[in-house]
């Protein structure tokens, strides 16, 4: 058996050559230097066990070298700066709004009804309707006939009470000729005082007889003409319920309804705070569904109540008459209250809360300020103010929710106004 002889790290001198790491670029750090460890095995240790401390010794000096590298890589990166400490100035767009030529309006909904909507129907016996000469939309005039009943009772009834009225005019007048000649012969002593006497009672006897039958007759044709329904006025047919074999009788349902003269209106519902501001003869302007144009009117009626539960007070509107206006017809109602010049805001800038409705203002010295306001309505431009601004302030357009009175602020510069296009 043959026996190596172990090689012995000489460190006498007591010098130590210094270990230079090459990071990732092959550049050497001359920062991180590491001794070199002499390492020595134990004594009577093996080539096996001789290995094992080299490999040991390889992976500490490997650890060493990712340890500097990190620490190296953290050095070199800037540390963040916490949000709490970033005090950087918000930027903001502010506007100047000056003032528009604007008009306050009062809006509500309702529909179109007939001014004065006129049930017809029949005042005489019940009958059976045996014509109809009308029909809903039409226009009539006072005295055109509108239907008719059956008169085959009464046409009879009046013939003979006509007869009756000629026979009593005969009877009469010859009654009255002979009370003439008895007048005539009686100073002669041909009749007797007794004989004139009767003669005279006779001749007004027939003379009253002329007078009933006269009347009768009368009523006789008045019940023939009740047969007729007639128009009462001017108007329009609106609605018609009569039909062709129907029995019509007095206090039912009404056969026909006509909008007197033709007048329509609209009736709406309107709120009780803008009650206050609205008064008789204002001009309005009404809207129907499907019509682009609207139909010229005046306040003509206001409620004289509220209603106790909705909190509503009613309003008509007298309106020209229209084909297009038919009663029944959904409407929206303007009537225009006020007109004059406010500012106008974009509804970002326009904020409330507990207090109330404000704004945030950007003072000379680029601070924020939060400024009360009040708001009378809404266009199509934005939003507008009644009161609080005289429209010279800059006003914070966008994100005031999320600034704090008396921040300072930079404000945006104002964009160029757009190039016209040739």
């Amino acid at each position: 058996m043959s026996v190596n002889p172990e090689h012995k790290i000489d460190d006498s001198s007591g010098e130590r050559e210094p270990i230079a790491w090459i990071s990732r670029d092959r550049a050497p750090i001359e920062h991180a230097s590491v001794e070199a460890i002499a390492i020595r095995p134990p004594a009577g240790a093996t080539p096996t066990g001789h290995l094992k401390w080299i490999l040991s010794a390889l992976a500490i000096l490997v650890a060493l070298g990712v340890a500097a590298t990190v620490w190296m890589t953290r050095a070199s990166t800037p540390l963040a700066t916490p949000l709490a400490n970033d005090r950087s100035i918000p930027l903001v767009s502010v506007v100047s709004p000056g003032t528009t030529a604007v008009t306050s309006s009062v809006t509500f909904t309702g529909a179109i009804f007939a001014r004065y909507d006129m049930p017809i129907g029949i005042d005489a016996d019940a009958g059976r309707i045996v014509a109809i000469h009308v029909e809903a939309g039409d226009h009539i005039k006072r005295g055109q006939l509108l239907a008719k009943l059956d008169e085959s009772v009464l046409v009879p009834q009046v013939n003979r009470l006509a007869a009756a009225l000629e026979q009593a005019h005969a009877q009469a007048a010859l009654s009255a000729a002979e009370y003439r000649r008895a007048q005539a012969v009686a100073p002669a002593g041909a009749l007797s005082a007794e004989d004139v006497e009767k003669r005279h009672a006779a001749s007004v006897t027939d003379e009253a007889n002329v007078k009933v039958v006269a009347a009768q007759l009368a009523e006789a044709e008045a019940r023939l003409n009740r047969t007729r329904v007639v128009a009462p006025v001017d108007g329009i047919v609106l609605t018609r319920k009569a039909e062709v074999g129907q029995i019509a009788s007095p206090g039912g349902d009404a056969l026909f309804h006509v909008a007197s003269g033709g007048e329509v209106e609209m009736r709406g519902q309107i709120a009780e705070q803008d009650l206050a501001v609205l008064k008789v003869g204002q001009p309005a302007l009404t809207y129907l569904t499907g019509i682009s144009r609207p139909f010229s009117g005046r306040v003509r009626l206001l409620g004289a109540v509220i209603d106790p539960t909705t909190r509503l007070g009613e309003i008509r509107i007298a309106l020209e008459p229209d084909p297009a206006l038919r009663p029944g017809a959904f409407a929206r109602g303007s009537v225009t209250v006020d007109k004059a010049e406010r500012p106008v805001l974009p509804q970002t800038a326009v904020m409330s809360d507990s207090k109330g409705t404000y704004v945030y203002l950007i003072n000379d010295h680029n601070q924020v300020e939060r400024h009360a306001i009040r708001v009378s309505g809404t266009i199509d431009a934005g939003i507008i103010v009644a009161d609080g601004l005289t429209g010279n302030e800059r006003v914070v357009t966008t994100a005031g929710s999320f600034l704090s009175e008396g921040e300072p602020v930079t404000v945006a510069p104002a964009a160029p106004a757009p190039t016209p296009t040739p």
